[in-house]
């Protein structure tokens, strides 16, 4: 089946065509307003730890929240959960554009509303990444998951373009008010999505519940292996993308165009990752895939560290966006396959954990050594380290596939599965 079969199969679902709709815009302006948090960190301080820890602030609440958030995601209303934390995230973006026009803003309070944003996205992702099957059919999952990771990196090609002309322009300030503004598509699609009850299970302590997510990952012979081969790439590499500001300016002498520029190649390899990904129909070989291009990330974010030629750079971050969304769409398509419906939302909350706060702390790692040894060194160490995680799992990849890949044409139809 081709590409374009796969896409038109899952978005002939109503709900589903709704939720990529609202989706699509309100992810440009989030990219948005990364690029232009970054950037305004970074000229307020020129401090390779503080762009650490704006990326802390935004991304490891998620450490924090996401196994009870998980939880909370396997009994409640997850499109309802969805539209109050895109009318938080609204609100933070329009005092960040007020604060920034007049002049009031300074890195703590940059800090602080950044840390509330990674809050509201904290309790967010789990019902974000939960509420998929209720929105297409089971056979039609994978293409789902490879659409959402297309506009996902669309818009971080799309929105980082646009940001470096608007702060050019005009500066940050209307980058966050475009944000948003961008939130009110989403808000208003939520509000049309209809999504059936799901059938009532017993209510036992959060607390607990998010415990029994732990220890199903611990358990299990196939996801427990992808999420530690994710974390070492999360915890040593992948915040590299986060130090951008600094490489823009102090290694490749760009400013914010350059900056712009490498965010929109990442997410411009995403894109090309997401479409060579959504045609596949079947998920024989994902695992491989996973490792592969967990090689590939590796290797290439080596090439990273080793060049002060931006022309040279470009590249090497385009092959690190291919092989960050080839593996996040194969990991999520096997991880949706091979969970009990009724884990679904802890399990996804531990991974949306793993892949959001593993790299706000590497980045806050990576900044905090640049300070000491430059920008580059950081880097060239975590893509070492992860070149053995890699082997680590090459060793037991036929054991993964086989625990992962199993009786996939025996799964039923969304609407037979509770998801919680």
């Amino acid at each position: 089946m081709s590409s374009i079969d796969n896409v038109k199969r899952a978005l002939r679902h109503r709900n589903y065509r709704l939720y990529t709709a609202g989706n699509s815009v309100s992810l440009i302006g989030t990219w948005l307003q990364r690029v232009a948090v970054g950037w305004l960190a970074w000229r307020l301080t020129h401090s390779g730890t503080w762009l650490g820890l704006i990326a802390v602030a935004d991304l490891v609440p998620t450490l924090l929240a996401s196994p009870i958030a998980g939880a909370w995601a396997d009994r409640a209303d997850r499109v309802k959960v969805l539209r109050v934390t895109q009318i938080i995230a609204m609100a933070q973006a329009a005092i960040l554009a007020l604060l920034t026009s007049t002049g009031r803003i300074d890195i703590e309070t940059l800090f602080i509303l950044t840390l509330v944003l990674g809050i509201a996205n904290a309790v967010n992702q789990p019902a974000r990444l939960a509420l998929v099957p209720n929105l297409v059919e089971r056979r039609d999952i994978g293409a789902a998951v490879a659409i959402n990771a297309l506009v996902f990196h669309g818009a971080r090609f799309v929105g980082p373009a646009i940001a470096g002309a608007v702060i050019a322009w005009s500066g940050a300030s209307l980058a966050f008010l475009l944000n948003a503004l961008s939130y009110l598509g989403f808000i208003v699609a939520l509000g049309w999505i209809r999504v059936a009850a799901e059938a009532p299970v017993a209510r036992r302590h959060l607390l607990r519940e998010s415990l029994e997510g732990y220890a199903y990952v611990l358990r299990h012979p196939g996801i427990r292996p992808i999420f530690l081969l994710f974390a070492a790439t999360s915890l040593a590499l992948r915040g590299f993308i986060e130090l951008f500001p600094g490489f823009a300016d102090q290694v490749f002498g760009r400013g914010a165009q350059g900056l712009a520029w490498l965010v929109a190649t990442v997410g411009l390899g995403a894109v090309c990752g997401g479409l060579w990904m959504v045609g596949r129909s079947s998920i024989r070989g994902l695992t491989s895939l996973i490792i592969n291009n967990s090689l590939l990330l590796c290797l290439a974010g080596l090439g990273f560290a080793a060049t002060g030629i931006y022309w040279l750079a470009l590249p090497c971050v385009f092959l690190c966006g291919f092989a960050m969304v080839v593996t996040g769409i194969a990991a999520q398509t096997l991880i949706q396959n091979a969970v009990a419906p009724a884990m679904r939302g802890r399990v996804l909350g531990l991974y949306g954990m793993i892949f959001r706060a593993g790299p706000a702390l590497n980045a806050l790692i990576l900044g905090m050594l640049s300070s000491e040894i430059g920008l580059r060194p950081p880097v060239a160490a975590g893509a070492a380290i992860c070149l053995f995680a890699w082997g680590g799992a090459r060793l037991n990849q036929a054991a993964i596939a086989r625990a992962l890949e199993s009786d996939a044409q025996e799964m039923p139809a969304a609407s037979d599965i509770p998801s919680a």
